[in-house]
């Protein structure tokens, strides 16, 4: 019987990249059928419990995601051990998850944008940055799942 495999996506607070990068991994694993787990957490408390941001819902509704069902949660050191891989979309995040103890740490990036950081869509004026970050995650949630977990 084949092992199961887990992968957890890391940003800051869990409403806009890591619920997207979450959503395409499980679109992804469900069209290929492999056995792979998917979550996401935000290494920041303060969207506990919230839906990922509206614009976050809409670009990923626009190609064919759903992650409307999400619930914002703060990543939790035994989620270091829980799943296979950490995955943090930039270099911030990682530093916040070596801070909490975590070791198999992989940066999203280095998966199909050499290595650079999946900017926080906040940053950009109106959605054009949450369609430029989707085309980022896109690109390397599926690299990163053929490479380290097929």
């Amino acid at each position: 019987m084949k092992e199961t495999k887990s992968i957890i996506f890391v940003c800051l607070g869990n409403i806009c990249r890591s619920p997207i990068a979450q959503g395409v991994a499980q679109k992804y694993i469900d069209e290929k059928k492999l056995d792979i787990i998917v979550d996401s957490a935000g290494t920041g408390d303060w969207h506990v419990g919230e839906a990922p941001c509206p614009h976050s819902v809409k670009v990923a509704q626009m190609n064919n995601v759903d992650i409307s069902n999400q619930k914002a949660r703060q990543v939790t050191k035994e989620d270091f051990t829980k799943y296979d891989l950490v995955v943090a979309l930039d270099d911030s995040n990682i530093a916040n998850l070596k801070k909490l103890g975590a070791t198999n740490i992989l940066k999203l990036g280095t998966f199909g944008y050499e290595g650079t950081d999946v900017p926080d869509p906040y940053f950009f004026d109106g959605f054009e940055g949450f369609d430029k970050v989707f085309e980022m995650i896109d690109t390397c949630v599926k690299n990163l799942i053929d490479k380290k977990l097929v």
